[in-house]
């Protein structure tokens, strides 16, 4: 409990990838907030349909709501609404008491939506206000067609949490999108102090795919000078990544064009690092925490991640500024054994999005 704790004075604040009516009736999510410093709480169709599958609590409202003639959609988003609205009032004091900085939680849009620019502009509004709490994200891909759909959110001042995000250059996309919304809404005269924004990248399935073609495609196929270097990259390309994409943060939110904007009360837009627990046997459980410490950002860890921190994580100060010439050097070493990272995260995007949908239509099916 300690280093959680002590996470938030090295500046980066520790939310719960995880949400269920469960975990809010039985008291569990007020105790993380209040005994173990819990900032906020994300929640994908994912985590949904399992909560669904798995809680006998939605049972009787579920019951309820279909005799009122709903469909399923509408069963799932009556539930998921009052979910995030419970968890968002749960949360209310950190945001108070963090000025809007913390105490948000996170519900996506319809993942059928992540190639339609206008339906999920549409889909987000829509959502945000029938949460009705300015503690609420709305979840976004970082698709090419939902960036513009983030931009244009922002700037019409809904919270926005830019998700299924893995590129560098993604990421710079996404951060030209946050500061054009805010340059937009400072010259028509409208406010920017309530206004959130993170830009998640997900980490260990880049560890996953670019490990796969290292065994199986690559190292096989080198001579045995370059396969020691192949080897050196093992495991090496998601954390490179993070600490890329948080150089380049540190290069936006400085200097007199983010100043003005912070003069009228414009937040940074944090990194947030998602898809952090391990998912390859042999690697350390808390590298995706131990590894991304850093002022400003936020790491979304799942149940699993934050005991084993708490039980055997190691503890250092902005080990995000460490390492970053060896995280292009690692970058470089990828391109020279022939991983392509753009065709690496462009894949990754398709299968996010085909998981996400996946899981969705399960939670329909669930709800049934």
């Amino acid at each position: 409990m300690e280093k959680l704790i002590k996470l938030l004075e090295y500046g980066q604040s520790y939310w719960l990838d995880n949400l269920s009516r469960e975990i809010i009736q039985n008291g569990e999510l007020k105790r993380r907030i209040e005994e173990e410093g819990l900032r906020g709480v994300t929640s994908n169709p994912s985590i949904f349909q399992k909560a669904l599958a798995n809680g006998k609590v939605y049972s009787e409202e579920i019951k309820k709501i279909l005799g009122d003639g709903k469909s399923q959609e509408e069963v799932y988003e009556t539930i998921a609404i009052k979910d995030i609205q419970d968890a968002c009032d749960l949360m209310r004091p950190v945001y108070d008491e963090s000025g809007g900085i913390d105490g948000y939680v996170s519900l996506e849009v319809s993942p059928y939506l992540s190639r339609y620019t206008e339906g999920s502009v549409k889909e987000g509004k829509r959502l945000f206000e029938a949460i009705d709490r300015p503690n609420c994200l709305i979840k976004i891909p970082a698709t090419k067609e939902g960036i513009p759909a983030v931009e244009e959110l922002l700037f019409q001042g809904i919270n926005v949490n830019v998700t299924l995000l893995f590129d560098v250059d993604d990421y710079v996309s996404v951060t030209n999108a946050y500061i054009h919304a805010m340059e937009r809404r400072l010259n028509e005269g409208l406010p920017l102090d309530h206004i959130a924004s993170v830009a998640s990248l997900f980490l260990s399935r880049i560890d996953v795919l670019v490990d796969k073609k290292l065994h199986e495609e690559i190292i096989p196929s080198l001579d045995d000078s370059k396969q020691i270097l192949a080897e050196n990259l093992l495991g090496e390309s998601a954390i490179a990544s993070a600490k890329l994409a948080y150089s380049h943060y540190k290069q936006f939110f400085r200097g007199k064009k983010w100043e003005v904007l912070a003069k009228k009360g414009a937040q940074v837009q944090r990194l947030l690092w998602a898809s952090t627990g391990n998912k390859i046997q042999g690697y350390r459980d808390t590298r995706y925490v131990e590894g991304l410490i850093g002022a400003n950002t936020v790491n979304t860890m799942p149940e699993k991640t934050i005991e084993a921190f708490k039980n055997h994580g190691k503890l250092k100060k902005d080990t995000l500024e460490k390492g970053l010439d060896e995280a292009m050097n690692v970058m470089l070493g990828l391109k020279q054994v022939g991983i392509d990272m753009k065709q690496i995260t462009q894949q990754l995007e398709e299968e996010g999005i085909k998981g996400f949908t996946k899981a969705y239509d399960q939670l329909l099916d669930a709800v049934k």
